[in-house]
């Protein structure tokens, strides 16, 4: 595979708290990461074979957004305050909550997006989970989506629930929409990060981050190397401080990037392998 290209800087201004929103003590956003190439970052280790990937969920394992599926007549809105907060323009915390009360979505609506989800994975995304979990690395999920949604995926590609963040969803007795977790970090800039930072004991090392939008980005401290899956949607902010760029619609790269030099074992993850590192060049 051909050594990644040296990561290139970006530059943003200061991204405001928003006056309504509670404050929380979370790494801000990142606004000029400086990071060394991947096999400089990766040289305390024995192999670039990764021992942890982490995805996100809404357009890199699914190629939808959750949120915008949900939104009914609120879709034009919802989809903008969506693009506007993956590219960094507006903090997360903004739009999150006004979202969802946009929204309101009962329990009937979100188990349906779960099987959108299934219905859309993005193309070689099931095979690429399998091929990691059956080489011992860990794969985890770290999502903004809403949980009940995002569980119905993972556990469709076989990944353990404990494996898996989200953003809890509350409904009443009928099935009505009753609130969110307003204390989960994900649902607020550097989230994604403290979400890792946490679960940091217990991952294995070199740590893979793959994800399209600013938030998985900003989780980039926490982890060895990022990854931008630019296949359902190019975010250009996240693509230009990313480690390495996937631009084809397939995750196939992933296993060629976790894998290095050494492709795996089964005749499917070879295949995925040798796929995955012509598109990377």
């Amino acid at each position: 595979m051909a050594t990644p290209r040296p990561l290139r800087t970006r530059a943003s201004g200061a991204v405001p708290v928003h006056r309504g929103a509670r404050r929380r003590r979370f790494p801000p956003p990142l606004r000029a990461p400086i990071f060394p190439p991947i096999r400089n970052v990766l040289e305390p280790y024995d192999t670039l074979r990764y021992g942890t990937v982490v995805f996100d969920c809404d357009s890199t394992l699914s190629a939808i957004e959750g949120i915008t599926e949900l939104a009914a007549e609120h879709r034009a809105e919802v989809a903008a305050l969506t693009d506007a907060s993956m590219r960094g323009v507006v903090p997360i915390e903004e739009v999150y909550g006004r979202r969802l009360e946009l929204v309101r979505p009962t329990r009937d609506r979100v188990e349906a997006l779960g099987r959108l989800y299934v219905e859309t994975l993005v193309p070689d995304a099931r095979e690429v989970v399998a091929t990691l979990l059956e080489a011992g690395i860990d794969v985890r999920v770290v999502s903004a989506g809403l949980r009940p949604a995002v569980l119905a995926l993972t556990r469709e590609l076989g990944i353990p629930d404990d494996a898996v963040a989200a953003v809890d969803i509350q409904f009443d007795e009928d099935g009505n929409y009753a609130g969110w977790d307003a204390g989960s970090p994900l649902a607020y800039a550097g989230g994604k990060r403290v979400l890792l930072e946490r679960w940091a004991p217990n991952l294995r090392r070199p740590i893979l981050m793959v994800g399209d939008g600013i938030t998985d980005l900003e989780a980039r401290p926490a982890v060895d190397a990022f990854v931008a899956f630019a296949g359902v949607v190019e975010r250009a902010p996240v693509v230009q401080a990313a480690d390495i760029v996937i631009r084809a619609p397939t995750l196939a790269p992933v296993v060629a990037i976790a894998f290095d030099g050494e492709p795996p074992e089964s005749e499917r993850g070879r295949e995925l392998f040798e796929r995955g590192a012509e598109i990377l060049g």
